[in-house]
């Protein structure tokens, strides 16, 4: 009896021994994998980071804003199809579940073991969702804990259907697309809405493995992983044996891959920069994350016209920049190489990040390297661009180019580099002389009025005797009338005009009335343009000015703003300044005047472009043909294309570098291809002048 006894108690003890050991390390499991578990407020609000959209006026996508590129989507705005062969692959059983699946689970569980390894997970949707949301992706027991655990608070916190939308929306398909909005776009070309059953099968099958079944690298992985997906949605009865059998011999066709890096969107790379500054700046959207937030940014941006403005430099710059190269002798300009090459080797990571002792060899390799030699002449005579055009009555911009399509190609965060539209501070040369004829037009001269146009010197304050070059063939006391001398550009009508019947201040008074918001200076120099710099955005807002007939307007990117609801947060259009800069018969008479430019003075070339068009506008070239310009308009749209180098030091070599052949092409190209397209909205038409102004030619 007490051998008995005492058998009861042992073995009473160790079931109890027993009970405590497992009770101790449940409590020890559930401490750990507690720990770090995201709180009641994390789980009622879940982060997410959807990807912002920006769109152009027409509608077309043009980048995005993000930190992972995913786009919300209602779950009515995602295919039947796509639900059922996810439930069908991912979890049959996620409408009965309560965010775990212990058959799941412990099947998994058997096969880890005689893998020896951990080969299966047996995740829920939820707790994909659970791990997506919240948690890294490292394989662990206790994060298998943490996701099962948060898997069963989402499940109380959250409908099934809305457990479906935010998975969909937060899942990953590879290639940097997020949600099924994104891949679709990405995969296909489409919008959900559009996809087929094949397709969505396919984009399902990406979520086991998306570089693995990814059909770009291996067309038939990813067709075997489809017809699994297809087949499991036959046998759960999701498909009938025709759409089965159909969907099976559907041939996957996806979309041509046309970017591999970050550079992907390159429709408007500095437009969308542009944006993202005039966004971040605005204190209206002070508390929204323009990355995570999933906003819906609609610009002004003309996506028919930028394609054309991107044709329009290419076209040009394609043949502009052999010219220059074959021109260009780096055997002349050894000592300017020199110092480009010790410019760059102080900037380089190797000399930088070298001690003080090394740094003299790391200088010595690079002066030796013709690799780096040759990628330092390359950047430098890259001949660059900057070309902004505006809508005239809205004052919308509806085309930028920042860089020139070679630098672009070459530069895979080009979008982050200077944009050559709206940063870059050039002199304007004679492109800036039409401020100094509204002077002189405001203060009761006219088109007819003649002024000398020889030779001539002016001595400024300090005594320093200023003699301006070209006098357009004039001789001593010969006179010719104002429009003659700013058609042909004559620099002489010019500097007596400023010094003799206006002042610079004036000028200046009116330039920045007008939309130069650049310093100038108070030096008759002015009227040649280099009295200041400027860029190509304030050049075309001031010309615009004329073309809107004496009223300013502010340049506009946005047209509105949406939050991920749908909700406009910021309307710009409602935002418009105007500002009534220069007296519209004034205009009037200018608009004329540079009409005159363009009919058969120094941008004559535009005619070879646009003939049927009414358009005026003014070249401008500065010294040692370091710069060049032509600013443009016709009664809708105004234009402003610069020409030049990053470096100063480059020059263009001789004849090709005026205006006329280095600018104007690139604005008559592209005003052609608008106008002969039927599908814009901007038709051929005057000015309107005809009646209202005379002008005699000489």
């Amino acid at each position: 009896m007490g051998m008995k006894l005492t058998s009861f108690r042992f073995l009473l003890i160790l079931v109890l021994g027993t009970l405590l050991l497992l009770a101790s390390i449940a409590i020890y499991v559930y401490e750990v994998a507690s720990y770090n578990l995201p709180s009641l407020e994390q789980l009622e609000n879940p982060p997410q980071n959807y990807a912002t959209q920006i769109f152009s006026s027409d509608g077309v996508l043009i980048d995005y804003f993000y930190v992972e590129r995913r786009v919300p989507l209602p779950l009515d705005s995602i295919p039947k199809d796509f639900i059922n062969a996810l439930i069908a692959t991912e979890d049959r059983k996620f409408f009965d579940h309560w965010g775990i699946h212990l058959g799941r689970i412990f099947k998994a569980m058997v096969k880890n073991l005689f893998a020896m390894r951990f080969k299966e997970g047996g995740s829920t949707i939820t707790m994909q969702l659970a791990r997506n949301l919240y948690f890294s992706q490292d394989v662990s027991f206790v994060r298998k804990i943490h996701e099962a655990l948060t898997s069963i608070q989402i499940e109380k916190q959250f409908t099934k259907e809305e457990i479906l939308e935010m998975y969909i929306n937060t899942v990953s398909f590879g290639r940097g697309a997020y949600g099924i909005s994104v891949a679709s776009k990405i995969y296909f070309d489409k919008s959900p809405l559009e996809l087929t059953t094949s397709e969505c099968a396919f984009l399902v099958g990406l979520l086991k493995a998306p570089e693995h079944y990814n059909a770009i690298v291996d067309y038939d992985k990813g067709i075997e992983r489809r017809n699994l997906v297809l087949r499991l949605m036959y046998e759960q009865g999701y498909l009938n044996s025709s759409q089965y059998l159909k969907a099976l011999n559907e041939p996957i066709r996806l979309a041509k891959v046309k970017i591999k890096d970050k550079n992907e969107f390159l429709l408007a790379p500095h437009f969308v920069e542009y944006v993202r500054r005039t966004v971040s700046a605005d204190k209206r959207l002070s508390e929204y994350d323009i990355y995570r937030d999933g906003l819906t940014i609609y610009t002004t941006l003309n996506s028919r016209i930028q394609m054309y403005a991107k044709q329009a430099v290419e076209e040009h710059l394609s043949e502009y920049q052999k010219i220059f190269n074959a021109s260009w002798n780096w055997k002349a300009k050894q000592s300017l190489l020199n110092k480009l090459i010790d410019e760059s080797i102080r900037k380089h990571p190797d000399y930088v990040n070298a001690t003080p002792d090394d740094k003299e060899s790391v200088a010595k390799r690079l002066r030796t390297d013709q690799h780096f030699i040759d990628s330092i002449k390359n950047a430098v005579t890259t001949i660059q661009v900057g070309l902004i055009m505006i809508d005239v009555q809205t004052g919308e911009i509806v085309a930028m180019v920042g860089a020139s399509p070679k630098f672009i190609n070459e530069n895979p965060f080009a979008k982050h580099s200077l944009n050559h539209a709206t940063q870059i501070r050039r002199q304007p040369g004679s492109a800036f002389k039409p401020f100094v004829y509204t002077a002189v037009i405001s203060d009761s001269m006219t088109p007819n009025s003649l002024v000398e146009c020889g030779p001539y010197s002016y001595t400024l304050p300090s005594g320093e005797v200023w003699t301006p070059q070209g006098f357009g063939n004039c001789e001593p006391g010969e006179k010719v009338t104002l429009y003659e001398a700013l058609a042909k550009s004559i620099n002489s009508v010019a500097a007596r005009l400023i010094t003799q019947y206006t002042n610079p201040l004036r000028v200046i008074e009116i330039a920045h009335k007008m939309g130069i918001e650049s310093p100038l200076q108070n030096v008759p120099a002015l009227a040649l343009g280099a009295g200041g710099e400027v860029s190509p955005l304030e050049m075309t807002v001031a010309f615009s000015t004329f073309a809107r007939e004496g009223i300013r307007v502010k340049p506009k990117v946005l047209k509105y703003i949406q939050d991920n609801r749908g909700n406009v947060i910021v309307d710009y259009q409602r935002d418009e300044e105007v500002i009534d800069a220069i007296d519209p018969n004034v205009a009037k008479t200018m608009i004329k005047m540079m009409m005159g430019v363009v009919n058969f003075g120094t941008g004559y070339e535009v005619r070879n472009y646009l003939k049927n068009c009414e358009a005026a506008g003014k070249t401008g070239t500065t010294n040692d043909f370091a710069d060049a310009w032509f600013i443009g308009f016709t009664p809708q749209l105004c234009a402003g294309v610069w020409i030049g180098f990053d470096d100063r030091r480059i020059t263009f070599t001789g004849g090709y570098g005026y205006a006329a052949k280095a600018a104007v092409p690139i604005w008559g190209r592209l005003m052609a291809k608008i106008y002969n397209d039927p599908t814009l909205p901007y038709k051929q038409r005057n000015f309107g002048l005809a009646d209202s102004l005379k002008i005699s030619q000489q």
